[in-house]
């Protein structure tokens, strides 16, 4: 019988995989029902966490003064980092462009290790479930491979790519929680 400790922990991850399943539903129909509205939206945010990033930066370099000899490192780093999030705010089209391409990595990423784990892993849970995995690895690998063959050409329908791979991905993601769901 498993500790209590131990059912705690299932239970938990029973809930972050529900609620990465809906909110990559979620996102997935954001990006179909508003396509323009929502790629605005998280390049500007990026571009803002960017420039955040850089300020922040400063501030601890300039706090390092006499404390850190290579605060001067940082500090130059900071200004570089401040003026690539102005720079992405005021050229949304670039920015754009470079999310596509992280994104598409970013496909491509997961599906290799959806696949790892599909073939490889000898995990009771993902035995059961192997044919998911991979079918997971092969969407990750061909949504990131089309992505990236045609970042700008693709525009919208990158949108979709990424808006449908959500929803797919969200949905597996329930089913693989719904089996995985802790005995009570």
């Amino acid at each position: 019988m498993a500790s209590k400790e131990q059912k705690q922990l299932e239970t938990q991850l029973w809930g972050l995989g529900v609620a990465e399943g809906v909110v990559a539903i979620l996102a997935g129909l954001a990006l179909l029902l508003w396509p323009v509205a929502s790629v605005v939206v998280i390049v500007s945010l990026f571009a803002v966490f960017v420039l955040v990033w850089g300020i922040v930066e400063l501030v601890k370099s300039l706090l390092s003064i006499g404390r850190v000899s290579t605060w001067w490192l940082q500090f130059i780093f900071s200004l570089l980092v401040m003026a690539l999030g102005v720079y992405l705010l005021r050229n949304l089209h670039i920015s754009i462009a470079a999310f596509i391409l992280l994104i598409g990595f970013t496909f491509i990423s997961r599906g290799i290790i959806d696949l790892l784990v599909g073939f490889f892993s000898k995990d009771n849970e993902v035995r059961d479930n192997r044919g998911l995995f991979i079918i997971m690895g092969v969407l990750g690998l061909v949504s990131g491979v089309a992505v990236l063959v045609y970042p700008v050409a693709t525009g919208l329908a990158f949108i979709w790519v990424a808006g449908l791979y959500a929803i797919l991905i969200g949905s597996l993601t329930l089913v693989l929680s719904g089996k995985t769901q802790p005995a009570r």
